[in-house]
C-alpha cells in the first residue's frame, strides 16, 4: 500500500489517536465525501502514520449492517481508548430518528467497528452531533456534544453523564453555553432560511495547571474558525469565559488536541473548510499568557 500525504487525504473533522504500543498515530474524521447530503451514508474509513506527513490507508473501519438506525449524516468520529478498549463516539441521522451521537466499539484501532450503545446518546427530542468523551476529575465520563440546526436556530453546547461502560447516559443533560456567546460568531453566509449560530466540533482540554478549556468551531468574517472557552469552575458548570478572538480563522476548523511522542502538543483541523477537498491540518502549539497559540 503506497502511503498518501495529508494533501492527498480528503476528511473532515479530523482526530487523532496517538497509540504508543504500536508506534503509530491512527486519523479518523468524516469521509463521506458530502456528507451533508440525504442520500444513504457510506461509513467510515481511518489512516495509519509514524510521522503524521505519510499516512496508509484508507482502512475501512465502519460500514452499517443490516438494521443499523442511521441511514445519512454520518459526521466526526473520534476513536478513544476506554478500559482497554476503542470507542468511537460518532453522529448519525436515521428516517425515523434525529441526528444524534452513537458510540460504536472496537478491539482494535482500526476495527471493525460495531454499535455499542443502543442508538444515539443524544437527546432524541434535537438534532445533535459532534459528541466527544470528557472525563471528570472524579473518573465520571461525560459525552459533550451540539445542540445545533435546524432544530435550533442558536446553536449550543451541552454535556450529558455516561455509565462506565459508555453504553448509556447516566443522567440529565447540562446547558454549557450557546454558540453566540462568542463575540466572533456570525451567521454563516449559506443560511438561507433566516439567522442560526452553528456550534460545532466541541473538544476539551486542559492546561498545564490544570485548568479546563473547550475547543470550539463555528462561522467568523472569514470562514469557518476555532475559539476557545474558559471554565472558570474547572468543571463543565462553567460558567464559561471565550475568549475574544479565534485561535484560528482561515476557513478551517472542528480541531482537536493531541501529544506527538517526542511530546509535542498538536492541533488538527481540516482546511479548507468549503470548497471541497478538505485535508488534515497539523499545528505545533504551546501555551503563552493563558491560553494557547500555533507555532
Amino acid at each position: 500500500m503506497s502511503l498518501l500525504t495529508c494533501d492527498k487525504i480528503q476528511i473532515r473533522d479530523p482526530f487523532v489517536l496517538p497509540v504508543a504500543a504500536d508506534g503509530h498515530y491512527y486519523l479518523y474524521g468524516t469521509t463521506d465525501k458530502e456528507p451533508w447530503r440525504d442520500d444513504t451514508g457510506i461509513g467510515f474509513d481511518a489512516y495509519r502514520s509514524t510521522d503524521l506527513q505519510h499516512w496508509a490507508g484508507p482502512f475501512p473501519i465502519f460500514r452499517p449492517g443490516v438494521g443499523f438506525w442511521g441511514t445519512h449524516h454520518f459526521w466526526a468520529p473520534e476513536v478513544h481508548a476506554w478500559r482497554g478498549r476503542y470507542f468511537m463516539f460518532a453522529s448519525f441521522k436515521g428516517t425515523t430518528a434525529s441526528r444524534g451521537t452513537a458510540i460504536l466499539v472496537a478491539d482494535d484501532p482500526l476495527g471493525p467497528f460495531v454499535p455499542h450503545s443502543d442508538g444515539a446518546l443524544t437527546p432524541a427530542d434535537a438534532d445533535c452531533l459532534d459528541g466527544t468523551l470528557h472525563v471528570a476529575a472524579n473518573g465520571q465520563p461525560w459525552m459533550i456534544f451540539s445542540r445545533d440546526w435546524p432544530a435550533i436556530r442558536i446553536g449550543r453546547y451541552s454535556a450529558v453523564p455516561l455509565t462506565d461502560d459508555l453504553r448509556a447516559t447516566g443522567g440529565e443533560p447540562i446547558e454549557l453555553f450557546p454558540v453566540n456567546a462568542a463575540p466572533w460568531v456570525i451567521v454563516p453566509p449559506w443560511a438561507k432560511d433566516g439567522p442560526c449560530y452553528v456550534a460545532d466540533g466541541a473538544f476539551p482540554f486542559h492546561f498545564a495547571d490544570g485548568r479546563l478549556a473547550l475547543l470550539f468551531s463555528s462561522w467568523t468574517q472569514s470562514g469557518y474558525a476555532t475559539g476557545i472557552a474558559h471554565s472558570e469552575s474547572n468543571t463543565l458548570a462553567g460558567p464559561w469565559r471565550i475568549e475574544a478572538e479565534p485561535i484560528f480563522d482561515r476557513n478551517g476548523g472542528h480541531a482537536m488536541l493531541f501529544t506527538d511522542f517526542s511530546g509535542q502538543r498538536r492541533l488538527t483541523l481540516h482546511q479548507p473548510n468549503e470548497p471541497a477537498p478538505e485535508h488534515p491540518r497539523f499545528f505545533a502549539c504551546r501555551e503563552v499568557a493563558g491560553s494557547l497559540r500555533l507555532g
